[in-house]
């Protein structure tokens, strides 16, 4: 298996992606699956590389990335050595990095012969599953989207709602981390952000729209994304695939850092669900 960790490819707004590839060399033209990480995330994260390995093992082609303002650095993509980044990220930069990814992926993978560039999945979770569904919406490079425990409503979450007028006035507010337990900062730009995007980030909007195939995965112990957000998704879009999964908790029993070389059977049912609509 071909494993490239830690690409750098060149964003819109002054600092590097750093992306892995995941694929087998064996001359066949294999469909692409985008991971996009979610809020607090990053692409190493827990069991998501042995995610990607499966994947690739399966015949697929795997690319995932860090947003370029998640809070990690070159030197140190795991957790969040970078608050100040992650203080200026939005959902707009967000957007602009995974089009940075599908750019780089037309101008350098379209020649590899192992890989098809003209059947890209997008698999966002959690925050990464409402990046995801608006951008398979207005992207006619994406042939099917998946939401992976994902957000219905980027108007209600933690980083856009608060006082406003206290928000306005200090510049920042912060969220713990429960993990790393670091104040994690949310300048003010992330609200102005929003609401002057307001309408392109209404994911209702998107996801009404889809005209692509469209699966949705939750899990009924999720305690981070509420199983209603799922259900919200399934109702906008009714061609959509809805799949809860029992018991499975916002990272499908799995936790970071993951130390086994396999899957909870929570997230092998996931992989499962995904190769059966790939």
């Amino acid at each position: 298996m071909t494993v490239k960790k830690n690409i750098l490819i060149l964003g819109k707004h002054d600092k590097p992606i750093l992306t892995d590839l995941y694929y087998l060399e064996d001359g066949k033209p294999k469909p692409i699956i985008i991971f996009c990480h979610g809020y607090k995330g990053f692409k190493d994260w827990g069991a998501w590389n042995v995610m990607a390995k499966e994947f690739a093992t399966q015949g697929y082609c795997v690319i995932k990335f860090n947003f370029a303002y998640n809070g990690g650095t070159v030197e140190q993509p795991i957790d969040f050595p970078n608050l100040n980044a992650f203080g200026n990220n939005n959902y707009t930069k967000e957007l602009d990095d995974l089009d940075s990814v599908l750019n780089w992926v037309e101008a350098n993978l379209s020649s590899n012969n192992n890989i098809n560039t003209n059947n890209i999945t997008l698999l966002g979770h959690s925050r990464g599953g409402g990046i995801v569904t608006i951008k398979a919406e207005e992207d006619s490079r994406i042939s099917n989207i998946i939401s992976l425990a994902g957000i219905c409503d980027f108007g209600k979450r933690t980083a856009t709602i608060g006082n406003l007028e206290e928000w306005k006035k200090e510049g920042v507010k912060y969220v713990l981390n429960g993990r790393t337990k670091q104040q994690m900062p949310h300048f003010y730009q992330f609200y102005e952000d929003f609401e002057q995007n307001k309408e392109r980030l209404t994911i209702k909007r998107a996801a009404s729209n889809l005209k692509i195939p469209h699966l949705i995965i939750h899990g009924d112990a999720d305690t981070s994304i509420a199983i209603e957000e799922a259900k919200n998704l399934h109702q906008w879009n009714p061609k959509s695939e809805l799949k809860i999964i029992e018991g499975a908790n916002h990272v499908f029993n799995t936790k970071h850092p993951w130390e086994s070389s396999k899957l909870s059977p929570e997230l092998e049912t996931v992989v499962k669900y995904i190769l059966d609509f790939c």
